[in-house]
């Protein structure tokens, strides 16, 4: 199973989400072609009620620790309530761009 399918599943199975985006952003970073190192995971949760967002970061890196362990760079999470993501009009912010990594 690719790292995307496995935190797909993990998320979904973990928080029964309303929406959810697992984009892998790899192919914007300096890694080599075909890399699953860098991702952006838009959540939406009933879940995330009563939660602030260092609970909610907690929720999923809790779901996904062995994709962290095993070889993901970077995640960056976006996770909303239902009235979060209506007053986000359903949009996340986009990632920042690749700063160079190693070759700075």
């Amino acid at each position: 199973m690719s790292v995307l399918a496995s935190l797909e599943t993990k998320i979904r199975d973990g928080l029964a989400p309303v929406h959810l985006e697992v984009v892998n952003e790899s192919g914007s970073h300096n890694v080599p072609p075909g890399s699953e190192t860098h991702f952006k995971v838009v959540v939406v949760a009933d879940g995330f009620e009563g939660r602030n967002l260092v609970q909610r970061h907690r929720m999923v890196y809790g779901l996904v620790r062995d994709e962290l362990a095993g070889g993901v760079h970077a995640l960056a999470l976006h996770t909303y309530t239902a009235g979060d993501w209506a007053r986000a009009n359903g949009v996340a912010p986009d990632s920042p761009s690749c700063r160079g990594g190693s070759k700075r």
